[in-house]
């Protein structure tokens, strides 16, 4: 058995600033991670994702990003930038290592792998985030139809739907980027329930982003209530342009999907080979179950990533947990440090890691 002062679950963003600043507190944290190598989630996205933060505003505590802090990072940029970190980073990290179950123990957590591994831990925290499931609405007609039916998880590239009829369900940023990319190949539409939003890259010659730190609202516990809804696209003005284009169009939502058909609000009917999902993720913290944090839909119970249910676990990764800019490389250190007050309040136990 192994036992250590803190198990972090998920060696992602999440997981290596918790990690970070359990360090400098003093902590000697185990990190598990389910993945076989670094990077989080981030290697699992389309090929083009590309950062709307630029990159000195991308960074976890203590190693900035490198190169132009002002361009805008792409997906295999944030993965070498966290496999650097995890390698710099004072404390084990394990990958590979899915965990199964915790339950509450006389020293705190007992953290079961689904390899038969077993952690006691002096405190747990739950930095899978809240990207690990997604989530596929139920749509009317969706079960049965006769194209091809993805989620934004397991899209790639734009070179299997060349010519294909393409809609893109959802109006986040995912989903923008997608459609965008597509349309340069396919005939695509947005299919989206409210208007799309927009939030312009640039204000007054400088990013969205210093405003939001200059504000304060980035940090601002308002940031998620100012934010409530859907969430705006920022945009350098290429893809509104591109939207006022029609390639992609953007239409209501349809209304359900019959055979290879689509039906549209106006009762139109329309063949479609292919619908993605760019409809977000949910947490997946199955681990938690029968713990009594988590409540009937298997989402936790917390303020600000403090447990309000059972005492522990923390939670650091979770979308709008604190502030705006909660579940980013720029945000996640700031929730660790407030989760990991909690337990730095209390006598350590000490464990360190051993076995």
């Amino acid at each position: 058995m192994t036992r250590a002062d803190l198990v972090v679950i998920g060696g992602g963003q999440a997981g290596l600033a918790t990690a970070s600043i359990a360090v400098s507190r003093g902590l000697a944290p185990l990190v598990l991670d389910a993945q076989a190598v670094p990077g989080g989630s981030w290697p699992r996205y389309y090929d083009s994702l590309t950062l709307f933060s630029p990159a000195r505003f991308s960074s976890l505590l203590g190693l900035p990003f490198p190169g132009d802090p002002d361009r805008y990072p792409l997906r295999d940029e944030v993965v070498d930038y966290l496999t650097s970190y995890a390698t710099r980073l004072d404390a084990e990290v394990r990958f590979g290592q899915r965990v199964d179950r915790v339950v509450g123990s006389a020293g705190g957590f007992m953290v079961t792998t689904a390899a038969g591994g077993v952690v006691e831990a002096g405190a747990v925290v739950a930095a899978s985030g809240g990207f690990g499931s997604p989530f596929r609405p139920p749509l009317p007609g969706l079960d049965t139809f006769a194209g091809s039916v993805l989620h934004s998880a397991q899209y790639r590239d734009p070179v299997p739907f060349a010519g294909a009829r393409v809609v893109v369900v959802g109006g986040g940023k995912s989903a923008v980027q997608i459609a965008v990319e597509l349309a340069g190949v396919a005939h695509v539409s947005i299919a989206t329930r409210r208007p799309l939003r927009w939030q312009p890259q640039r204000i007054l010659g400088r990013d969205f982003h210093w405003w939001l730190t200059r504000t304060g609202l980035d940090s601002s516990r308002l940031g998620p209530w100012l934010a409530r809804g859907t969430v705006p696209v920022i945009d350098d003005g290429r893809y509104r342009a591109a939207v006022r284009s029609g390639r992609p169009e953007h239409r209501t939502l349809f209304e359900r999907v019959d055979g290879e058909h689509v039906v549209w609000p106006d009762g139109a009917r329309e063949r479609v080979d292919a619908i993605v999902l760019a409809t977000g993720y949910r947490s997946d913290l199955s681990y938690l179950a029968g713990t009594g944090a988590l409540d009937a839909h298997g989402v936790p119970l917390h303020a600000g990533g403090v447990s309000t249910s059972v005492p522990g676990p923390g939670y650091v990764g979770l979308e709008r947990q604190r502030s705006f800019a909660s579940a980013t490389l720029r945000g996640v250190g700031r929730d660790a440090a407030h989760v990991l007050d909690q337990f730095t309040r209390q006598p350590s136990r000490q464990a360190r890691v051993t076995g």
